[in-house]
């Protein structure tokens, strides 16, 4: 039997009792065990065929999560054909952005056909209009037909995805089954220690790398059982997350940072009434930024129902590689350093005690090979079995990532004993006065805030006409009195000159500007990643501006008033 997704759902669906797990808004469980998901898929490969779709093509798929999402991604890929995950239109705001981003995506895969649900239907039509796939968008009720099983060979594409694009437009990353099922027992490798180790939990997006190879694959291979929350509900309940770990006493459950900073803003004590976190081995915190004070408050939060210190894992990925690249190691405490921070501007790496913290993201996963310089910032390279492909249908754009067999992740970071430290993404890089800031600690700086939405900050370098340097500006987003209303920190209470001193405080450095938006105002990614660039673009065209009653901070004002001047003898500056 071959190594592909389709022999892995083969195999997983002669092990009874054990599949997905779906949870709806009242935490009430519908079953679709492993050999179920064959089944309704198989019939949806046989309905695909008939309409038309033949191996290699793509099938664009826009499902909410859910027994229909698997019903169209493994029907796709028991068809022979190329699902190509996107993200639904959850949210009924910036529809034409949406509606715009959709149809290009559709475009750049060539997608055959889309499947979809006939309520998804009544809002991707425009997209679909502008795309036009030859197959057109069909309700994936209509699709059955006789079962259909084509399981393939590793080196047959298994799924396209699109990364994330934070700095540029997403871009179509194409994995063959080989190279995901390679990563995916790399992972488990290193996590699973036994058969009693089975279960995990999700709220992630399905169309983003962590939630479907992450978590859905690593079920899958391993035969074992996966709760599934929407990404919606999580973000309206986060104790619901915590809650399923505990009922289902699951292993693995993992997220990105903000998820850990929410829970702890959000989540009360009355929430966790019986809760029991003790089974959660693995907390795997990836996909963005780990921030070092961000683990320890979670940790510290809700160690009293029963979190171990040693379960928080940081990790590092990204889609052109499957998902995974390197592990912290499992079973023991994360792992931090301090760097002096004068010397990292400079692209040098020196161990101080009042230095920068960051978290160490580990040593590479078996097989995969990291290259960046040693004690010195630099460029982040990949090669490995888990590797794309390719983007599909742009060859160019694949050959200016890959050099020699690696893959330029466009990350930045450096090797310290042996483990790697990253500092940046090199499209995001802050220059100012030729000395090199990452975002990443300008934001954090104003996490603590009051008012301020924890991880909700996008700093940015941008030179005015005229202007000599390059001036640092903040986007901050703040929170919402709870009814929809004025921000918290409404009327105007100084939030932004607080964020400026915090800004001060943290990094040394001054910024030009910061400007409070109301919740939700800065643009993401479909993974929910802050596109900078964007937030910028978006505030020089005039698209971006405070709210009612929340004033911006200028240097320029804090120099007339002779705070700053204050502010910095304060600190020692």
């Amino acid at each position: 039997m071959s190594d592909t997704l389709a022999s892995a759902l083969v195999r997983a669906a002669r092990v009874r009792g054990r599949g997905l797990r779906f949870w709806d808004r009242s935490e009430q469980e519908t079953r679709l065990d492993w050999a179920d998901v064959l089944d309704r898929a198989a019939r949806v490969a046989g309905g695909l065929r008939e309409r038309g779709i033949r191996p290699g093509d793509t099938v664009a798929l826009v499902f909410p999560t859910g027994p229909a999402f698997f019903d169209g991604f493994f029907g796709a890929v028991l068809a022979g054909a190329v699902p190509v995950p996107l993200y639904p239109p959850v949210r009924l705001g910036r529809l034409d952005e949406y509606h715009a981003r959709t149809a290009a995506m559709l475009g750049a895969v060539q997608a055959r056909m889309v499947l979809c649900e006939a309520r998804t239907w009544r809002v991707l039509g425009v997209s679909v209009a502008a795309a036009r796939p030859p197959l057109g968008a069909v309700d994936i009720a209509d699709v059955r037909g006789p079962a259909h099983v084509a399981e393939g060979s590793p080196e047959d594409l298994a799924f396209v995805q699109f990364s994330s694009g934070t700095t540029v437009d997403p871009k179509p990353v194409a994995l063959s089954h080989g190279a995901v099922i390679a990563n995916v027992r790399a992972i488990l490798s290193l996590i699973i220690r036994s058969d009693a180790d089975q279960d995990g939990v999700s709220w992630l997006p399905l169309y983003h790398d962590m939630g479907l190879v992450g978590c859905v694959f690593t079920a899958l291979l391993r035969g074992g059982n996966l709760t599934l929350l929407a990404p919606e509900q999580f973000l309206a309940r986060p104790a619901s997350w915590l809650r399923a770990i505990s009922r289902t006493r699951s292993l693995i459950s993992p997220a990105p940072n903000f998820a850990y900073a929410l829970c702890v803003d959000r989540i009360a004590d009355a929430d966790l009434d019986g809760v029991d976190l003790s089974s959660w081995r693995y907390a795997l915190n990836g996909a963005e930024p780990v921030s070092p004070a961000t683990l320890r408050r979670f940790v510290d939060r809700f160690a009293r129902w029963g979190l171990r210190r040693e379960a928080l894992t940081p990790v590092y990925g990204l889609a052109e590689a499957s998902l995974a690249v390197t592990f912290s190691a499992v079973d023991e405490p994360f792992s931090s350093r301090r760097f002096d921070r004068t010397a990292l501007s400079e692209g040098r790496v020196l161990e101080a005690v009042d230095g920068v913290e960051l978290v160490s993201v580990g040593r590479p996963l078996p097989e995969t090979r990291v290259e960046a310089p040693v004690d010195r910032i630099g460029p982040v390279r990949v090669s490995g079995p888990g590797l794309m492909t390719g983007y599909l249908h742009q060859p160019e754009r694949t050959a200016a990532v890959y050099a020699g067999g690696c893959l330029d992740t466009g990350d930045l970071g450096f090797l310290h004993e042996g483990e790697l430290f990253l500092t940046g993404r090199a499209r995001d890089l802050i220059i100012l006065r030729g000395r090199n800031h990452s975002p990443h600690e300008i934001e954090q700086a104003v996490d603590a805030v009051p008012g301020v939405r924890t991880g909700c900050a996008a700093a940015v370098s941008w030179r005015p006409e005229a202007a000599e340097h390059e001036q640092l500006v903040v986007f901050v987003e703040v929170r919402s009195d709870g009814s929809g209303g004025l921000p918290e920190a409404a009327p105007d209470s100084g939030i932004a000159e607080m964020c400026a001193k915090a800004i001060l405080a943290a990094t040394g450095l001054d910024p030009t500007l910061v400007v409070p938006l109301a919740p939700g105002s800065l643009p993401r990614t479909s993974s929910g990643k802050i596109r900078r660039g964007e937030a910028l673009r978006r505030w020089v065209a005039g698209e971006l501006s405070p709210p009612d009653a929340v004033n911006a901070w200028t240097l320029a004002g804090a120099l007339a008033k002779g705070t700053l001047a204050h502010w910095r003898s304060s600190f020692g500056r």
